[in-house]
């Protein structure tokens, strides 16, 4: 695993086995605040927010919306996120997301990685995480969400990741008005979201990429 500088300055990881970049090379904040904090956090208007996260990854998407929380004054995020396989701190201490933003959110982005996983733990009074290390067919869901963030690595690398079982279970746990968003635009993967009854649409894309999908449960 590599940690390489995207367009923007800040980092991704690369993993040589699979060819793939944990983000965008062309900005990885610029990649997660487009398909997740602007696309799909923005458009809930609730005050108290369930959001659901497939692939924690480096944590970035996580610190991105406790940003968003205080930004707004939210009165709290509910952030649930699996992930298989953690990162060790040999490579997320090197990731360098908090120079971009104030002081006072840097201990956060630490705070995100190292607290506990499997039970929910404040890291602000905005926003309190839950990590589950979990592959994304054993995620049992309990809870029902109102954004949920699809960052799975793309469907080419990991194609087992991206199912109708997976969707049909995540329209059942989202809440009506509830936003799905992901940087995929893929016809097949539009179409299996469709299939489980999300209303999909292709929106633009973060720079580098033209489009990605937004699915709203009716």
């Amino acid at each position: 695993m590599e940690v390489q500088l995207t367009a923007d300055g800040s980092h991704t990881l690369y993993i040589p086995e699979l060819d793939e970049h944990y983000h965008s090379v062309n900005g990885a904040i610029q990649e997660s605040l487009h398909v997740y904090v602007k696309s799909g956090l923005n458009h809930c208007k609730k005050q108290q927010i369930n959001l659901l996260e497939f692939g924690f990854g480096t944590g970035l998407n996580a610190f991105l919306a406790l940003v968003e929380a205080e930004k707004r004054n939210l009165e709290i995020i509910n952030y649930t996120t699996l992930e298989k396989y953690p990162l060790p701190a040999s490579i997320y201490s090197q990731l360098n997301y908090t120079k971009e933003f104030p002081i006072e959110f840097h201990r956060y982005f630490e705070k995100i990685h190292t607290c506990e996983w499997e039970d929910f733990v404040e890291i602000s009074d905005k926003f309190r995480i839950k990590k589950i290390q979990t592959d994304f067919s054993g995620f049992r869901f309990t809870d029902k969400y109102d954004v949920i963030f699809y960052d799975a690595f793309a469907p080419d690398k990991q194609p087992d990741v991206w199912s109708q079982e997976i969707f049909d279970e995540l329209f059942n746990h989202t809440n009506p008005e509830g936003i799905l968003t992901t940087y995929c635009a893929k016809g097949k993967i539009r179409r299996m979201m469709q299939s489980a009854g999300f209303i999909t649409e292709r929106i633009p894309g973060p720079p580098g990429k033209r489009e990605m999908l937004r699915a709203i449960r009716p």
